[in-house]
């Protein structure tokens, strides 16, 4: 069975663009499904879970969009300046952090802001939430790495780094994590908390996406995207995708092969079928479709995932819960030289003897 998909789009020229995918043909075809203006100002920024798809723009607001009963759901202000990195955890909450330095964490049930920590002295560049939900790290102007116990919102851990990164994200495992700075991608191990490698792409890196546990998809400022092993640390692919340089990338898994999606400046948006297997051969284009605008950001919205968890609630917990598992084994993660010391929620403690 197809399986049903869209591709969300932000642009300079303030629009968000839905487009719909057909995948059950040799040639996938991407039809527009709606335009947004709802924006005053360019987009920078949009995500999508399974119900919902936001964008953050440079007008200082958060757009939401209920892609289930297919409404706009109004909009969400807290930030001052512009709405730098938006991303989901789960179904339930969304985190967004801006050029105020503020990383805001949102309850997607009624859209109330929980918790607004003043994460950097400077804007956030970007944020990531662990697989297990209970850490999150940002970076920011300030030329620091932090880490965010979400359990109690507060700040676990800070790192100074040498220079401004302006991307961090966690592998899909949890066990390491990336920072980019300008062209350089330094790999962190999780319980070193020390950076185990770099990579230094040609051009200024401007998206990057995990393709699974160890491939990292790389797009800069020109039409490439470069794929990194990033266990070796060298490069195994690369392929032109675009005319003009590559945004934006994201992915997402098919049965037996991957599908990285680009979007580009020159205005297109492009799928490439991918096998991940040990020798890695270029892509090859499965459909695009061009929005004649300049493109700025890019997310994949699957409703299908809605009903996947419906029907195998206990494939997702397990996951989610032998990741947590992994993390609290020892109620410790080691990052950097400091520990965090993550609260065990599952055992209430003086309850317990009051009750008996």
């Amino acid at each position: 069975m197809a399986a049903v998909l869209e591709l969300i789009a932000g642009s300079y020229e303030q629009i968000a663009f839905g487009y719909r995918v057909k995948t059950d043909e040799k040639e996938w075809t991407a039809k527009a499904d709606f335009t947004h203006h709802a924006h005053t100002a360019s987009i920078s920024a949009v995500a999508a879970s399974e119900r919902f798809v936001v964008t953050g723009s440079k007008d200082e607001t958060i757009q939401l969009y209920d892609m289930k009963k297919r409404i706009e759901h109004g909009a969400l202000l807290h930030h001052d300046g512009t709405i730098t990195c938006l991303e989901f955890y789960g179904s339930s909450h969304l985190l967004s952090g801006g050029e105020d330095g503020l990383l805001c964490v949102w309850s997607t049930k009624k859209w109330e802001c929980l918790k607004s920590i003043k994460a950097h002295k400077g804007h956030v560049m970007s944020l990531s939430v662990h697989p297990s939900g209970k850490l999150a790290l940002s970076v920011g102007t300030d030329k620091t790495l932090r880490t965010w116990n979400l359990i109690n919102g507060r700040s676990a851990f800070i790192k100074n780094i040498k220079q401004n990164a302006h991307i961090v994200r966690w592998s899909p495992d949890g066990n390491k994590y990336v920072v980019v700075a300008n062209d350089k991608v330094n790999i962190y191990d999780l319980e070193t908390a020390s950076v185990t490698g770099t990579v230094t792409n040609p051009k200024r890196i401007s998206s990057i996406k995990f393709l699974n546990d160890s491939i990292l998809a790389i797009a800069g400022d020109d039409e490439v995207v470069r794929l990194c092993d990033m266990g070796k640390q060298k490069w195994v692919c690369e392929f032109k995708a675009h005319e003009t340089r590559v945004k934006a990338v994201d992915s997402f898994n098919m049965e037996d092969y991957c599908v990285l999606v680009t979007a580009s400046n020159d205005g297109f948006i492009k799928m490439w079928k991918l096998h991940l297997k040990e020798e890695l051969e270029p892509p090859t284009l499965l459909g695009e479709v061009n929005t004649t605008a300049r493109l700025t950001c890019l997310a994949v919205w699957k409703p299908s995932s809605v009903q996947q968890t419906a029907e195998e609630p206990a494939a997702e917990a397990t996951t989610s819960e032998e990741l947590a598992q992994e993390l609290s084994k020892t109620k410790r993660v080691r990052i950097a030289t400091e520990e965090v010391i993550l609260e065990d929620e599952s055992k209430p403690k003086k309850k317990k003897k009051g009750g008996k």
